[in-house]
This record gives structure tokens, C-alpha cells and sequence, in this order.
């Protein structure tokens, strides 16, 4: 190919992805400061308005009282957005019409110029992209229940295995099925890391019946995996679940019955794919009273801490 049609091509690509930083991120990268990736997904599709604002504002200022710099990911008109301004992120609050961004969507959402949220994959997929190795969320997607027959397995575990970010969460959403979804990270040879305890986080309940894989007790020592992973040239990132605080938790033998309800009412409505989660999420806000919701306030808040101290540990020699 001619050089002026490779120049060409790659001009036309580069505009079909274009990545604008904000301030804040652009300064903190100049200066090799630690940076937090932040989803979107939980701002448009994961709480109502205003509580997703205040929450996002919340988190952000968590990730900098902690030392390191708040990156919102999100696609906003076909442009790939690594940290919002004040403005977007209020914007984008309030927006009805974002699609939900998983691997399988991420590109033709930046060439349909749209508005898009990322999911843990995608959010993934993007702080690699700009060399951004620690992202926190809520909790992470997984087998659904019966998934043994309708193969409903969330994209974020096949990410897990392929891009080297770790993901600080309050371990898999409860309402997934939680021993099918540790044995698929294991087959595909993601770690999995709970920081404190010995027992697996069940996102809203501090802790489950279900003995962790691997308990480390420091950030410096999931760091110093993070690192050991690269040099022995292993693909993937890390999983490490975080236990909400016990002030904040609903206990697993309260929520576990709201769930199972849950799930018995999307299955008779034949709730399918990318509508599951957002349905069950909203059954059980409405069932607890709002009790849920202000669980997953604090436990994205508690994984934003410990994810900014990880980021620190990182950039460590």
C-alpha cells in the first residue's frame, strides 16, 4: 500500500476513536500520577437520577482523597471520553438513551458517533488502551442462574482473562450464580483475590459461605502479583473482591431471599440478555425499600479507597 494511503487510513481511523482526556486526567498522566478507571455504566443505567450524580461525585472524590486520579470512562458522541468534566458527568446523569458498552459493542458505537456507557469489559478494554492498570466498580458480571442452559455468562470474565487491569469489587453481583462463576474464572486462569477475609464478598453481604481462592491481606501484595503476572508474561488482570464494610452490608440470609424472588419474577416476564441485570437491580431496590441501593453506595465507595491505594502500590519501584 502506497504511504500516503497508510497515512490516510490511519488518519481516518484515528478520528473514528478519538480520546479526549480530562484535565484532570491529562495532568495527572503528564506527571506519572496514579489513575483510577471508573465505569460508566452504573451512572446510566445502574441508579436513578440524582443518586447516580451524587454517588459518581462521591467516588471520584474518594479516589482522590486516597491519593490518586478519578478516570469516568465513557464513549459520549462517537468519542472515547478517559475522564469526565463536571459538566459531562452531569450530563450524562441524566442522558435516557446511552447504550450499555460491552466488547462485542464498543466499536460500532464509536463509528455510529453514539452515546455509550461502559460495562466492566468495555471500561477494561479502555484503561488498557491508555495504560490505566487499576479500575474500580460495583461488583462484576458472571454465570447468570441457568446459565447451564441458556449460556448466559457475562463478557466481563472472558475480559478478566485477556486484559492485564485489576478490578477492585464487592465480588460478583449476588444475583448471579456465584460457584458457577469462580469455577469460569479459574478455567480461564484469573486470579481471584478477596483483600481481608478468608470467605468470597457477595456484594451487598460481607461475606458468603463460599471459601475465597486467594485472601491477601496488603495492597502492596496484590501490586506485587500485578507485577509478578506481567513479567511472567501471563495475560489477564486480577480480580480482587473487597468486602463491603459490615455497617453497610444487608446480610446474605436477608438479600439471598429478595434475590431468589427477583429472578423467579424476571424469568416469568422472560426478561432475556443486557435487560437482566438492570430488571433485578430495580426489583430489589423496590423489595428492600432502598436499603439495596444505599448498600452499593458504600461498597463502590469502599472499592474507589481501596483501588486508589493499589494504584499508589503500583507506581511503586
Amino acid at each position: 500500500m502506497p504511504l500516503s494511503r497508510q497515512v490516510n487510513l490511519f488518519l481516518r481511523i484515528e478520528r473514528m476513536k478519538p480520546i479526549k482526556f480530562s484535565v484532570e486526567v491529562k495532568k495527572a498522566r503528564s506527571l506519572g500520577l496514579p489513575i483510577v478507571a471508573l465505569e460508566s455504566t452504573i451512572i446510566t443505567h445502574g441508579m436513578p437520577y440524582p443518586k447516580n450524580l451524587e454517588t459518581a461525585k462521591i467516588v471520584e472524590k474518594t479516589v482522590r482523597d486516597n491519593g490518586a486520579t478519578p478516570a469516568t470512562i465513557a464513549v459520549i458522541e462517537g468519542s472515547i471520553h478517559i475522564g469526565l468534566e463536571s459538566k459531562q458527568l452531569e450530563t450524562l446523569s441524566q442522558v435516557k438513551t446511552a447504550e450499555k458498552l460491552s466488547r462485542s459493542d464498543l466499536a460500532t458505537c464509536l463509528a455510529k458517533r453514539q452515546t455509550g456507557s461502559t460495562t466492566v469489559a468495555a471500561t477494561m478494554i479502555l484503561a488498557n488502551h491508555v495504560q490505566i492498570k487499576v479500575f474500580a466498580t460495583g461488583g462484576i458480571g458472571g454465570a447468570h442462574r441457568g446459565s447451564e442452559i441458556d449460556f448466559d455468562i457475562s463478557a466481563d470474565l472472558y475480559e478478566l482473562s485477556k486484559t492485564p487491569v485489576n478490578v477492585v469489587c464487592a465480588g460478583p453481583k449476588a444475583i448471579l450464580d456465584i460457584p458457577k462463576t469462580l469455577e469460569i474464572l479459574e478455567t480461564l486462569g484469573v486470579p481471584v483475590i478477596t483483600y481481608g477475609q478468608n470467605n468470597l464478598p457477595g456484594f451487598w453481604s460481607k461475606s458468603l459461605n463460599i471459601k475465597s481462592p486467594s485472601r491477601m491481606n496488603s495492597t502492596t501484595q496484590i501490586a506485587d502479583a500485578f507485577k509478578i503476572r506481567q513479567e511472567l508474561g501471563l495475560s489477564g488482570g486480577q480480580l480482587i473482591a473487597n468486602p463491603i464494610p459490615s455497617s453497610e452490608e444487608i446480610p446474605w440470609s436477608e438479600i439471598s431471599k429478595v434475590v431468589a424472588q427477583s429472578i423467579s419474577e424476571s424469568q416469568e416476564l422472560k426478561i432475556k440478555g443486557k435487560d437482566v441485570t438492570p430488571f433485578l437491580l430495580n426489583r430489589i431496590f423496590e423489595i428492600t425499600n432502598g436499603k439495596s441501593l444505599e448498600a452499593n453506595k458504600a461498597l463502590i465507595i469502599n472499592n474507589a479507597r481501596l483501588a486508589a491505594k493499589i494504584a499508589i502500590n503500583l507506581m511503586e519501584p
